[in-house]
Parts: C-alpha cells; sequence; structure tokens
C-alpha cells in the first residue's frame, strides 16, 4: 500500500511519500499469563553518529549529533513468545538516520527529531509510540582574525544541548529541549545567611561566598509549529547566565541557589511563551578558604584569606526546581523574541 504522508517538518513543509507496512498477517503464539503484567517494553538503537554537511558554495555549515531511537509496537509478541516477524531491526532504525538526513537536512536537533518520529509512525503501522533523543555536539564556526572561516570548526564544549521527542500513535509529539554540564563560578555577591538554627547545624552564616555550580535544565514546549529552536536553546542558556552572572560591571547578587534557579526560570518563562514549563539543576560545587590560621603571620601575611580556596566535589548540595505556568493565566502568546 503506498500513501502520501505530510512530513511533521514545520521549516521545510514538505511531503514523504511512503510506503507503509502493516504487519498484521502473522500466526500468533503470544502467551498471555494473569500473573504477571509487562508494564514498558521497547527496544531501538543507540548512540548513531552523524554529520550533517550544508555546502553553500564555498560557504559550509555542519552539524554533528548523536541519535537514539526507541520504538514501542503494538505487540508484545517479541517479548512473550520470541516471534520476531514485527521487529524493525536496529540496524535499519540505523540507516533511517543516515537516510533521513541526506534527504531533510539537520537544521536542529528538534527539527530532525519530529521527522524520524513521524518517519517511523508513518511508515510501520504496528509502531505504538517513538522517542528520539538527540545529543547535539558544540560545533562553532572558526575566527580567522576577525573573519569567520568558511569551512573550519572548533568544537566548545561549554555546554551540551539535547532533545528528546515522543510521539505516539493518533497523538501529538511532546518535544522537550535541553541542556548540561554547564558549569558556571562567580567570585562575590553570593550568600547563604538565616537558615534554620537546629543542634544539628554547624555551618555558619556565608556573607560573600564563591558561587559555583553545573547547570541541567531541560524543558517542554506547548507549542511547536512555529518555533525557532536555536533561538529558542540560545534564549534559555542567556537567560541562565544572566539571573547567575547579572551586568559585567555590576553583577547580580545572589541571596541563595534556591532564589537564582527560581528567577532564572521565571525570566524563560517571560521571554518564551510557546515553552510550557521549564526544570532546572543547581547541585553546589564547593570552593572552601584554606584555613592558613595554624601557620606564623610572616609566612602567610596578614589579615582574612580571601585568595586561595580548596574545590571540594562531595558531598554537594543539591537544588532543583521544575517552573509551570499557572492554569489561570496560561496564555500561549507570540513570542518576544
Amino acid at each position: 500500500m503506498e500513501v502520501n504522508r505530510k512530513m511533521l517538518n514545520s521549516n521545510s513543509g514538505e511531503t514523504g511519500k511512503y510506503v507503509v507496512y502493516d504487519n498484521t498477517s502473522y500466526n500468533s503464539t503470544e502467551r498471555f499469563d494473569d500473573a504477571y503484567d509487562l508494564q514498558q517494553f521497547g527496544y531501538g538503537k543507540n548512540n548513531v553518529k552523524v554529520l550533517y554537511v550544508q555546502r553553500n558554495g564555498p560557504v559550509h555549515s555542519i552539524r554533528e549529533c548523536e541519535v537514539d531511537v526507541r520504538l514501542q509496537l503494538t505487540s508484545k509478541e517479541d517479548y512473550l513468545s520470541g516471534d520476531n516477524s514485527r521487529i524493525i531491526a536496529t540496524d535499519s532504525q540505523k540507516n533511517t538516520v543516515y537516510i533521513l538526513a541526506r534527504k531533510y537536512g539537520i537544521k536542529s536537533p528538534e527539527q530532525f527529531a519530529l521527522i524520524l518520529c513521524q518517519h517511523f509512525i508513518n511508515v510501520y503501522n504496528h509502531i505504538e509510540k517513538v522517542r528520539a533523543h538527540i545529543l547535539d555536539y558544540p560545533w562553532q564556526r572558526l575566527q580567522a582574525g576577525s573573519s569567520p572561516h568558511n569551512h573550519a570548526f572548533i568544537m566548545v564544549p561549554s555546554v551540551t544541548r539535547y532533545c528528546t521527542v515522543t510521539l505516539q500513535r493518533k497523538g501529538v509529539p511532546s518535544v522537550i529541549s535541553g541542556l548540561k554540564d554547564l558549569r558556571v563560578i562567580k567570585t562575590t555577591q553570593s550568600a547563604f545567611r538565616g537558615f534554620l538554627k537546629d543542634e544539628y547545624r554547624t555551618l555558619p552564616d556565608a556573607e560573600d561566598r564563591i558561587f559555583s555550580t553545573v547547570v541541567d535544565s531541560s524543558w517542554q514546549y506547548s507549542e511547536i509549529d512555529t518555533v525557532d529552536y536555536d533561538k529558542a536553546w540560545t534564549t534559555v542558556k542567556d537567560c541562565i547566565l544572566e539571573k547567575f552572572a547579572g551586568p559585567p560591571k555590576e553583577g547580580i547578587y545572589s541571596p541563595s541557589v534556591q532564589n537564582t534557579l527560581y528567577l532564572a526560570e521565571r525570566l524563560i518563562l517571560d521571554k518564551l511563551p510557546e515553552v510550557d514549563n521549564i526544570e532546572m539543576s543547581m547541585p553546589n560545587k564547593h570552593y572552601f578558604e584554606v584555613n592558613f590560621s595554624k601557620f606564623p603571620k610572616w609566612l602567610v601575611g596578614e589579615g582574612p584569606n580571601d585568595t586561595v580556596f580548596l574545590p571540594v566535589d562531595k558531598p554537594s548540595g543539591f537544588i532543583h526546581a521544575k517552573l509551570g505556568r499557572s492554569k489561570n493565566t496560561h496564555k500561549l502568546q507570540k513570542s518576544k523574541l
């Protein structure tokens, strides 16, 4: 059976022509056991690496991604009875990534993940759900003096970008974007004081401390048809840095990691109406003052130590929050980008 199906690709608007596989003619040997329930199942291909080069004359652009695909079939036969007649080989899934990259390009991780999910749903009638997770490699165009290079790039791994798209048959896509491993530090304008005093407390108030963390964040879109995913991702990163660091000369005061995290999430929702909710974690990366009190003053100098610190990775505090829009005020507005 040959059909025309519209690819879910808001940027290209292309139509794909598919042969649809409806694998329903099989001899069922599936066993049902009332004592057990296979509650979660699925399979896929992990770590499919692909580099896409877009050539616009002498100026080239690249996108390198690592793709994970997960499929959930309408049947559990492969698990329950060992019938493999409906299994789409993981090698075929890998080849699909390459073919769709060649056909449609990779404009953004989210856009490509949407194309992958819609492809599997359209082509195979016995797939119930598809999940595509894509990791984006941080290539940046090389600057040759003050000019951008036409075809050379440098990897700048200051933060990792990723996305996860899930599509259920007869459902709408769920698009979650994220960033992780954004490590930041500032040397002043951070405090932690006034917290609970009880018999377990030994930590003193900190009036001015080093604030360092590794930010992980993910956010879900409430609409996907007109989103510029690259611009939205950059906006999220910029909002986090703005509320962490503040203006370059004045900085910004942080009374706690909790407050900084909340202000960043609120700013993101203010600037991106297409984002429904965002969650973020900011674990403490501690830097403790080295104690020089046991050394003679002539050796270590006078006054408090505010220059030499000991990095301590473990244990560490962990701060997390998810901020969503109130149901009473949730109105999708045009993006302020």
